[in-house]
């Protein structure tokens, strides 16, 4: 196997062959409701009223149910940490599946947009057909109306420039799903749409005993053609008609009852959870960071938490990574944070100066986990994305020995000089430690300033380390992939992004590609928002 297909199937194949899955369940759920409505015998008047609308309306709802008990699943985070962390559970590449979460959920939600237009299209045309524009004043109605209303808010607040720019307006209007859940239920108890209940006493195309034959013979040419073949029968009775029971919850129970239960268990656990915060400092280029003491909590490197202030915001939560876990007494842990989003520009304010009441919600999984796992890893990190391995490099500098980890590449690219001062002493501290303990080869640092303006330079004498390494411009990733292959032939690279997309999208591209020394390089993309 050429090492091209080999970092494909590892970095591509699991996540494909899941979605193919997916995909083909979505086919045969609007296939086989298509064709149930189209030539079931109990569905024949209602087919002969409605046509083809009626058809595609019911298959798109089969499609709806199934993506809106699917959507749920990736949101239970407590749960896919505790798979994550079960490593006799879960494989490296079920742990890589369970990062792919986000993307699983996004499908979803795409999906459910998609089919509500079909859905909503057919049974238009199922209005104007039968010239009943009084239906949007039923149940159905009015409360399909409420559910296109609050999916066109969701779905149009989580764009990727809303959710960067006002992450707060995408948080707000994505709890909106309560609503529509609720709504949902509302929606298919109204039972619009009926099927005959008595088809064996009275099947399609049957006739009555005190007709004539050209009756019969008419009601016979005008049986629908799935049924022109049957053989006369006599009506046994009047045929007989009764709503459908609604088979929504039935999709949905289980997945929103598991959503619920750990929501209030995370609720709970945050509440009840002391914190409290030791320190709010500035750091450079507008980087707040916070660090608190916490009892109870056991992150492990490269998770992250859940942040809510009810002095800034009640409902409003926002993700952070964990630079740093320590040991400070007993059970309490000593964590920091670093982040330059808006929330911690209020948390930089002087509304937190006071140290208000901060819940914590998490520690959650990431793929930064992963790192410890491989034997040789190359971390990539652009500006304020290298958080995920701050925590990370700590970890090594309190005891490297006791993780798999045999090589770390480290590559930090930067617009501001000043950026670079966030975990310097971190990093100069790391690698003072590995050459005490005879390792120098264990961790390679690479810095790149992409602000090309003016000369600058680490100049402080602490930092001689990092102003070696120092680099103005871009890395050449092409060159950096085939010097790594060389070093590492036939070994499992683990590739870990969190910064800008193009630079995912460069690394991503060359880990499917790489043709050199046999080395296969698995890629993992950080991301939060």
């Amino acid at each position: 196997m050429s090492v091209a297909l080999k970092s494909w199937r590892a970095n591509e194949g699991p996540k494909h062959l899941i979605m193919m899955f997916w995909i083909a369940v979505n086919v045969f759920l609007f296939w086989r409701t298509f064709m149930m409505y189209f030539s079931g015998a109990q569905y024949y008047y209602l087919h002969k009223m409605l046509g083809l609308g009626l058809c595609i309306s019911r298959a798109s709802a089969s499609v709806l149910n199934f993506n809106c008990s699917l959507v749920l699943l990736p949101m239970c985070r407590s749960l896919l940490t505790f798979l994550r962390g079960s490593q006799r559970v879960t494989g490296r590449c079920v742990r890589r599946l369970l990062d792919k979460s986000k993307t699983f959920h996004v499908a979803c939600g795409v999906t459910i947009c998609v089919f509500s237009v079909v859905h909503v299209s057919a049974h238009l045309v199922n209005m104007v057909k039968l010239m009943i524009f009084l239906a949007l004043f039923l149940v159905p109605g009015v409360t399909g109306v409420l559910l296109v209303l609050v999916l066109f808010l969701m779905f149009t607040a989580s764009s990727y420039c809303i959710r960067v720019s006002s992450y707060e307006i995408f948080w707000y209007t994505h709890n909106l799903f309560i609503v529509f859940y609720i709504i949902l239920m509302l929606h298919v108890a109204g039972g619009a749409l009926k099927y005959q209940s008595n088809v064996e006493a009275r099947p399609p195309g049957c006739t009555h005993n005190n007709l004539s034959s050209w009756t019969n013979h008419k009601a016979a040419g005008e049986k629908g053609a799935e049924f022109s073949g049957a053989p006369q029968t006599v009506c046994q009775e009047e045929a007989h008609f009764q709503p459908h029971f609604p088979q929504t919850w039935l999709w949905v129970s289980a997945p929103l009852c598991l959503y619920c239960a750990e929501w209030l268990y995370r609720f709970i656990r945050s509440s009840t959870a002391p914190v409290t915060i030791v320190s709010v400092v500035s750091d450079p280029c507008d980087v707040v960071e916070l660090r608190m003491l916490m009892s109870g909590f056991k992150p492990r490197p490269g998770q992250y938490i859940v942040l809510n202030c009810p002095s800034v915001s009640s409902f409003e939560n926002h993700p952070f990574t964990l630079t740093t876990v320590s040991p400070f007494y007993g059970s309490i842990m000593e964590m920091d944070i670093l982040s330059t989003c808006i929330f911690s520009n209020l948390i930089g304010s002087s509304a937190f100066l006071s140290r208000p009441r901060v819940h914590v919600d998490g520690p959650f999984g990431s793929p930064s986990e992963e790192v410890f796992n491989y034997e040789v890893s190359l971390c990539v990190a652009g500006g304020i994305g290298v958080t995920p391995f701050a925590c990370v490099l700590q970890a090594l500098f309190d005891d490297w020995r006791q993780y798999k980890l045999r090589r770390l590449y480290f590559v930090w690219v930067c617009r501001d000089l000043q950026s670079f001062y966030w975990f310097a002493d971190l990093l100069c501290g790391l690698r003072e430690r590995l050459w005490r303990d005879n390792r120098p080869d264990y961790l390679n640092v690479q810095l790149y300033l992409s602000n090309t303006r003016g000369l600058q330079v680490i100049g402080e004498e602490r930092y001689r380390f990092l102003s070696s390494r120092l680099r103005i411009g871009r890395p050449k990733w092409k060159l950096l992939f085939q010097e790594i292959g060389r070093a590492n032939q036939l070994k499992r690279v683990g590739v870990f992004c969190c910064g800008p997309k193009g630079i995912s999208k460069a690394l991503h591209t060359l880990c499917n590609s790489n043709p050199h020394t046999g080395t296969a390089f698995e890629y993992n993309k950080e991301t939060f928002i």
